[in-house]
């Protein structure tokens, strides 16, 4: 580690570096519990707002745009300026934008919150991950933490789902989207003590005598920035239109010409936002690959089996919460273990014995058929525990494998294309596999993804 002025700083006590990672990693579970803080208490909130369908779909998905959107652009500027000063940055943003949510007299203003709560995520993931890398410098003390780090998203997932639905119950809907502000206060409070003020990673070439810092590719940021949004709004709404729509291929086709634009001059420009060759990576690809699809199974199954329990069985916002207790508590003891098991047998096997084992506990789930009236108890309950054991597990693996072996002055692209491919997976996926029929083949589809996912890992020799 070093200090502002480039000096060899001291290492870091074990006592401050725990700190450290548990500031981050309480920010990082944040970012994934605003993201599904919406999902069980959306009823509601149509219900007061008097939304239509289209509406809720816009507002379910406004913070997972911008953030998966400006994931690649935020990364960049964590190496550009620093981790700290841009975790800093996006935190103000993202608090701001939460309070806004919470305090929202109606539907315009608290679908603004939500896109502005995105755009301060995609500020604040790729920095931790950034500061992730000056916090544990050596290789092994970095995999370790990274090991750990991966499992964070689904607990913050599974917690914004439990949580949204206790406090909803219990008070309003408004106090859910208050959560991330009392931590968001708590960190910005605790950043300079905590966390490290590193110099920023990007320095430019050492062989000029400037040590000129890398431009910043805006071109490719906005394309990137708009293609993503575009694609994902596009496929979000084919939940509610057919593929063959024009509200769909609309947003569809201008996001693939956009994706396209920003592959072509990424391969031009002089300072590129995605180098080229960073996904060529098998090891880094695969990883990325079972990050996506970890990340939508699990979306997949709340989404799902949220709608089922309350509007199909009646449940009500505290009880279906509470039915994913369970889930919460195996994804919690695998999480521990994880990282254990990564070191013994390798990120690659493990990540693929996760995919392995939530593709058994989809497959149940499938078995049972979400419009099926089976018991909770040895109905649903044995799949939601094999999912989240998996999850946990391969979230773990596919981390390592995703950030492993990259220059520490890449640390934040590699935390922005991770967290991109976390929430890209769930709207494409889902998007696709609804494709095939109804919910019950969804989960059939998306067990079978896992299944080739976890071959392809055992058949990978890196």
């Amino acid at each position: 580690m070093t200090t502002v002025d480039g000096t060899a700083a001291k290492p870091a006590s074990p006592r401050s570096t725990k700190a450290s990672f548990a500031l981050l990693g309480a920010v990082q579970i944040t970012l994934i519990f605003t993201l599904a803080a919406v999902a069980v208490p959306l009823p509601h909130i149509g219900h007061e707002f008097g939304l239509r369908r289209e509406e809720l779909l816009l507002l379910s998905a406004a913070y997972g745009l911008t953030f998966a959107g400006l994931l690649l652009f935020g990364g960049r500027l964590a190496d550009r300026h620093g981790g700290r000063r841009a975790l800093t940055a996006g935190l103000l943003v993202f608090g701001s934008s939460s309070a806004a949510a919470a305090l929202a007299p109606g539907y315009a203003p608290l679908l603004m919150a939500r896109f502005a709560q995105g755009a301060g995520a995609a500020l604040v993931a790729p920095a931790a991950m950034a500061l992730l890398r000056t916090v544990f410098p050596g290789p092994a003390a970095h995999r370790k933490a990274i090991a750990t780090w991966g499992g964070l998203s689904v607990l913050g997932a599974t917690a914004g789902n439990l949580l949204s639905g206790v406090v909803s119950a219990l008070a309003s809907w408004r106090w859910a989207l208050a959560v991330p502000l009392v931590v968001t206060a708590a960190a910005l409070a605790l950043a300079p003590r905590v966390l490290p003020l590193a110099p920023p990673a990007s320095r430019g070439d050492e062989r000029d005598p400037g040590h000129r810092r890398p431009a910043l590719d805006l071109t490719g940021a906005f394309l990137v920035t708009a293609g993503i949004i575009s694609t994902s709004y596009g496929l979000v709404l084919t939940d509610a239109w057919p593929w063959t729509s024009v509200r769909v291929l609309a947003p569809l086709a201008v996001g693939a010409v956009l994706l396209g634009a920003f592959v072509a001059t990424e391969h031009h420009a002089q300072d590129p936002l995605l180098p080229p060759r960073f996904l060529l990576d098998g090891r880094r690809a695969l990883g990325l690959t079972a990050t996506a699809l970890t990340a939508a199974g699990t979306s997949t199954v709340f989404v799902l089996f949220s709608l089922h329990l309350q509007d199909e069985r009646g449940w009500s916002a505290l009880r279906t919460s509470a039915a994913f207790a369970p889930f919460a508590a195996a994804l919690i003891i695998s999480s521990r273990v994880a990282g254990r098991l990564i070191g013994r047998y390798g990120a690659a096997l493990v990540t693929g014995g996760g995919l392995a084992t939530g593709a058994v506990g989809l497959a149940l789930l499938a078995l049972l058929g979400v419009e099926g009236s089976a018991p909770y108890t040895y109905g649903m309950l044995p799949g939601f525990v094999l999912l989240a054991a998996g999850a946990a597990v391969s979230f773990a693996g596919a981390a390592v494998l995703a950030t492993d072996r990259v220059p520490a002055e890449r640390s934040g692209l590699a935390g922005g294309v991770h967290n991109t491919a976390m929430e890209t997976g769930p709207t494409v996926v889902f998007a696709l596999v609804l494709a095939v029929g109804g919910d019950t083949a969804s989960l059939a589809a998306t067990a079978a993804l896992f299944a080739t996912a976890a071959l392809a890992l055992r058949l990978t020799r890196f």
